[in-house]
């Protein structure tokens, strides 16, 4: 079951240069800024009020964030659906004919569990499935 829009994740070049705009002129709080070595990032949590913004800066040339850029520019990469029990969900797209990146989860941000689904299978747009056990830190 989806819960809610956990965050929107957002391709940034550099978080030193983008957050000026979220925490300065939209006036958002910062929630932590940590790095991802198995996805290859570093990612910024801006509080939105209802969800997060979560800010994505490639840790090299050959991440998938800098391939995004790359290709699309920075901008909009993903919107993070808020699950309960990932692994069944997981399933439950699969046996939907549904393509995931992912097969199985992995480790996220704040140690969340999280998984994408191919965006050919999601209208053109990445999703990813996020179950948070850190207790809601996004």
């Amino acid at each position: 079951m989806i819960n809610k829009i956990d965050h929107i994740g957002i391709a940034v070049t550099s978080l030193a240069e983008a957050l000026p705009l979220y925490t300065e002129v939209f006036n958002l709080k910062l929630e932590g800024i940590e790095i991802i070595e198995n996805q290859g990032v570093k990612v910024a949590f801006v509080n939105a009020g209802n969800t997060k913004l979560e800010l994505l800066e490639a840790l090299s040339k050959d991440s998938p964030i800098a391939r995004f850029i790359e290709k699309r520019g920075e901008g909009i990469h993903h919107i993070a659906f808020g699950v309960e029990n990932i692994a069944t969900r997981i399933e439950e797209i699969k046996n939907g004919g549904l393509r995931m990146i992912d097969e199985t989860a992995r480790i996220g941000a704040h140690n969340a569990q999280v998984a994408f689904l191919h965006p050919k299978s999601g209208g053109g747009v990445l999703y990813e499935l996020c179950e948070n056990y850190e207790g809601e830190k996004k």
